[in-house]
């Protein structure tokens, strides 16, 4: 894509590694801001090959395309950089307010700078060019708090979608390396995959640092009827959906359990392991997401014979889960292993 971009997507990168996301309030937010800055010089840069496509032209195919502002087509590798990186830039001006924990926006931000790196084919090379710093601009006023908050929502949503699709590419191109015998190559992009899967509960956290009770009066409500035609979940993510089938296609070409691939393949092993156990704690997270956001009610998508409540729902998801890994990694819950083998033989 150029020279231009090349240079603008590995100082984004730079940036984006050297955000203190354990830092001091004044000192995260100026490196936020930074970065920002610097995400925005580069999606300057991609849309001066092209502009960037008008999303609502485009026709939604799911109501949760709809109701997140996501949209899906065939795209040029410009416009899927100029798309991914506009995704990247508007959450990282957003993370210069949010209240996110330091490890989560360490996950979140590593996840950015894959996807930088990802989508522009920029090599994670160093890049000596200096970085100007951006003042922080004094209090004053702004949205109001509302209006940032319902923005959120839908803005740690958008780069959740982000690292799903480039986390499903990345497991994707592991699996065909697997098939073609270059194992160097798998295990490149196992890792990349794993950053992405990492940020997926960070990029959630995100989405969710507004009031719970805010969520409850104002958003939720709006996901589902009268105010959209059903109820939004997280099946209707298209993403996701990718995502699960391409770690689904991982494991039928590498089944074997956590102690005979460590036997055979131990780098594989220990990168599938990874790749797994950041799987099977996104499916951890999202439990004690929904409770502080929803704690004991029901999901808007459960029918209203269920026995369960949100949180009851996606702990089942999370067993099964667990089940299903509990002999593909090297610390596996064999307790619930066993339990549900119990059950499906009762």
């Amino acid at each position: 894509m150029g020279p231009r971009v090349d240079r603008e997507a590995k100082r984004t990168a730079r940036v984006l590694a050297a955000v203190s996301t354990h830092g001091r309030p004044v000192e995260r937010t100026v490196a936020l801001r930074q970065a920002a800055t610097a995400a925005g010089e580069l999606a300057a840069a991609l849309s001066d090959l092209a502009p960037a496509l008008v999303g609502e032209g485009l026709p939604a195919e799911s109501t949760s395309q709809s109701f997140f502002r996501v949209r899906e087509g065939e795209l040029s590798d410009q416009q899927a950089a100029l798309h991914g990186v506009l995704v990247v830039h508007r959450g990282l001006e957003d993370l210069c307010d949010a209240p996110l924990s330091g490890s989560d926006l360490a996950l979140e931000v590593t996840g950015m700078r894959q996807s930088v790196l990802d989508l522009t084919g920029a090599a994670p090379g160093a890049d000596h060019g200096s970085v100007q710093p951006v003042a922080v601009p004094e209090a004053g006023a702004g949205p109001s708090s509302e209006s940032v908050w319902s923005a959120r929502w839908l803005i740690g949503h958008q780069v959740h979608v982000l690292f799903n699709i480039c986390a499903a590419v990345a497991v994707a191109d592991a699996t065909d390396s697997l098939r073609l015998g270059d194992g160097d190559a798998a295990l490149t992009r196992l890792a990349d995959a794993t950053v992405y899967v990492r940020g997926f509960p960070a990029a959630m956290a995100h989405a969710s640092s507004i009031p719970a009770d805010y969520y409850m009066a104002a958003i939720r409500h709006t996901m589902a009827p009268p105010s959209v035609d059903v109820p939004l979940s997280g099946r209707q993510h298209r993403g996701y959906k990718l995502f699960r089938a391409a770690m689904k296609d991982l494991l039928s070409v590498v089944p074997d359990s956590h102690e005979h691939l460590a036997a055979r393949a131990p780098e594989l092993a220990e990168a599938r392991d990874a790749l797994l156990e950041a799987d099977l704690v996104d499916g951890e997270r999202h439990v004690t997401l929904a409770y502080s956001m929803v704690h004991l009610r029901r999901s808007i998508a459960q029918k209203p014979e269920g026995p369960d409540n949100a949180v009851a729902e996606l702990r089942l998801m999370r067993h099964r889960r667990a089940a299903q890994y509990a002999s593909l990694i090297r610390f596996g819950d064999h307790y619930i292993a066993d339990a549900v083998a119990g059950l499906r033989h009762s």
